[in-house]
């Protein structure tokens, strides 16, 4: 399998202003591509495109968006349409959690929550394929979770958004790796971001991994023309139990996990 040549594509990253999102950013520019980053931190943003620019001679295009609403993924793309701006290199990083005893979470950002980390990354995942098969080539990586291998009782929304993301992605993979497309779901487990406190996860206790180490287990994904990779030895380790325990157990276990601080 042939190594990727990220020289000169052009990559649509959301999520982008920190964390996974923010590292992809900064390891595709000095892989050589140029940038579309889309979040909702235009300030954030504007800082991370300049400073790409500058280090490595690449375009870096800052869109602000926020992608939970229904009608941003059409935005996005009809503004790079209007630029002539074809993407070579789809991240779709975007995504947040909620924890809690799911009917005491607000409905609305539960519908948001879904709304982000199914429907936009399905409709720009669906903009983006077409021109990629026309070309023969191109790269789409989702970022699903280590939560997407068992349900996650007290995030049981965000669970099964990640649970979507990794079947979607690795039914596409099976679609269109004949046609010149690689996709890949990435699957990290806790990682150094601001999810954790927008989540309410922060008190977790666990070695998390820097974002740069999520990144490199992707491109190596890539690379490998893999349906999907776990980042990191003790996750993929983690992510084969639901596979050999009783379903029960492993629900009773990431419960224990989960409903610490959610009762409180």
């Amino acid at each position: 399998m042939m190594t990727w040549s990220y020289n000169g594509q052009t990559a649509l990253v959301t999520g982008a202003s920190s964390g996974i999102g923010e590292a992809f950013a900064r390891e595709l520019a000095r892989r050589g591509c140029h940038l579309v980053l889309v979040a909702r931190s235009k300030e954030r943003l504007n800082q991370l495109a300049h400073e790409l620019e500058s280090a490595h001679g690449v375009k870096a295009l800052a869109l602000t968006a926020d992608l939970a609403d229904p009608a941003s993924a059409e935005q996005v793309m009809g503004e790079l349409n209007d630029r002539q701006w074809r993407v070579n290199i789809l991240v779709n990083n975007a995504g947040f959690g909620t924890r809690g005893s799911f009917h005491q979470l607000p409905l609305d950002r539960l519908i948001q929550e879904i709304q982000l980390n199914t429907a936009t990354l399905t409709e720009l995942t669906h903009r983006c394929l077409g021109p990629m098969t026309a070309s023969g080539n191109g790269v789409v990586i989702n970022v699903a979770s280590l939560t997407a291998f068992q349900p996650t009782p007290y995030m049981a929304v965000y669970g099964a958004t990640k649970a979507y993301v990794l079947s979607f992605t690795e039914a596409l993979w099976a679609e269109y790796r004949s046609q010149g497309v690689r996709i890949v779901a990435l699957c990290p487990g806790e990682t150094s971001s601001s999810f954790h406190q927008v989540s309410g996860t922060d008190d977790l206790k666990g070695k998390r991994m820097e974002p740069e180490e999520v990144v490199q287990a992707a491109l190596r994904a890539v690379d490998q023309d893999r349906s999907s990779t776990i980042a990191g030895r003790k996750n993929f380790i983690l992510a084969q139990l639901p596979r050999f325990l009783p379903r029960r157990t492993v629900l009773n276990v990431v419960r224990g996990m989960f409903e610490q601080t959610s009762s409180k």
